[in-house]
């Protein structure tokens, strides 16, 4: 069981379905998806033209120092803008912290280099319409815009926040594909309970809106057609699901003790409760998330000191591929029974990094209102997937969450979250 109590006292939220609490809870409570026809680059071309992005987003009105865009992947300015947002969420802005007593942790992906930046090197090396790679290094270095290494390092995201926020206590960046923003969350809780900060600013952000990686998702195949063809998608635990749905966003969550937030008179949305970590690895793996999400499960409920029926709701990955929703179930129904499951990916896709803490948003954020977050197109039950699947947002009298998020060779995740509903 936690050492200490550990709340979650700001939030800042940058995504395809509203950047800001207010816009992100109304779509949620509107059942309105993010997923539309790409429109950040011409998809023309591609097997699969529509995402999750967020189109109405200016880096210029969250990132104080301008020439600082320079260096910053897409991904970083998400992370900056909700970072920020946090930082004003929870009051932090006059709090007159010390800033070696201020850590960020964040779940990051591997960023792909914008097309803007490779292009001038590309054409030094170009002879007769192919790339020649004896011109690399004569003609290719030095077409290269010199710092462009700096903007696709995974930990620039982190350290950018640092430097915009002041914060010099601990910095870590985590990179495990879509359980890097729920480990970053726990990681963050860790450092409170050793009393290495006062403060730590966690979560994930990731955008995955480039040329580069689309062409890739091509390749793997795991991409929903459904909503190019005006059929919504994607549709997690549903029957018709086809796929996953790609797209982009940055959710940053303010931990702190308890005493150390309401000292300043802080505002708490949700309590920590416990959580756990496995990792199941052995060839062929795929399957193997099933066992580590279920020990997850369970190893989050014992530390958190609770029974699987006092839980209200389990936050579920819901990629929506054929296999991986019925191993999620499986592991779901394996660990607590027939509790009701929501899946937000249904909303926003799968953004990555950014996933598990835009995830466990939903949760936190209708948990200010006593509501369990809705699932998306969920129209026909799959038998193969045997989880009570939350349509409508519901009222709940239960204030405990479970989020989980894992990943396909083995590695799981599982915070137990308890809601702190407004008065």
């Amino acid at each position: 069981m936690l050492s200490t109590d550990i709340v979650i006292s700001g939030i800042g939220i940058v995504s395809p379905i509203g950047i800001g609490l207010d816009a992100f809870a109304d779509s949620l409570l509107a059942g309105r998806s993010g997923v539309k026809q790409i429109q950040l680059f011409d998809p023309s071309g591609l097997p699969v033209r529509s995402a999750a992005e967020i189109t109405d987003f200016d880096p210029r009105r969250f990132v104080p120092n301008r020439k600082a865009l320079k260096v910053m992947a897409r991904d970083a300015q998400l992370g900056v803008a909700a970072a920020m947002l946090a930082w004003k969420n929870a009051g932090l802005e006059t709090a007159g912290l010390d800033p070696d007593r201020v850590g960020v942790v964040l779940g990051a992906d591997r960023i792909c280099g914008a097309l803007e930046d490779s292009e001038p090197t590309y054409r030094a090396c170009m002879v007769d319409g192919r790339f020649d790679f004896d011109r690399w290094a004569p003609q290719g270095m030095p077409a290269t815009f010199p710092l462009v290494f700096l903007k696709v390092l995974p930990n620039m995201i982190a350290s950018h926040i640092s430097i915009v926020l002041d914060a010099r206590g601990p910095n870590n960046t985590i990179h495990q594909g879509d359980l890097s923003g729920l480990l970053a969350v726990i990681e963050g809780a860790s450092l409170l309970e050793r009393n290495l900060a006062d403060v730590v600013l966690v979560g994930g952000a990731s955008s995955q809106m480039n040329p580069f990686d689309w062409a890739r998702f091509g390749v793997i195949g795991r991409l929903s057609k459904l909503a190019d063809d005006g059929v919504g998608s994607p549709r997690p635990f549903d029957r018709d699901r086809d796929g996953e749905v790609r797209g982009e966003a940055a959710v940053l969550f303010v931990l702190e003790r308890e005493a150390h937030a309401r000292a300043r008179g802080a505002r708490i949305w949700a309590h920590l409760r416990g959580w756990g970590r496995c990792c199941v690895y052995q060839r062929p793996h795929f399957d193997k998330c099933l066992p580590a999400l279920e020990r997850a499960i369970s190893q989050a409920l014992k530390d958190a000191r609770l029974q699987p029926r006092e839980i209200g709701h389990v936050n579920a990955q819901g990629v929506a591929t054929r296999v991986d929703d019925i191993l999620e179930s499986r592991a779901i129904q394996a660990a607590l029974g027939d509790v009701p499951v929501t899946a937000p990916r249904s909303f926003f896709g799968n953004t990555g990094a950014a996933a598990g803490a835009l995830e466990l948003a939903t949760t936190v954020v209708l948990g200010a209102q006593q509501l369990l977050p809705p699932t998306l197109h969920y129209e026909h039950p799959d038998p193969e997937c045997p989880v009570n699947v939350v349509c409508q947002p519901q009222k709940t009298t239960s204030n405990l969450g479970v989020a989980v998020n894992w990943t396909e060779v083995g590695q799981a995740a599982a915070l137990v979250v308890e809601t702190n509903p407004s008065r």
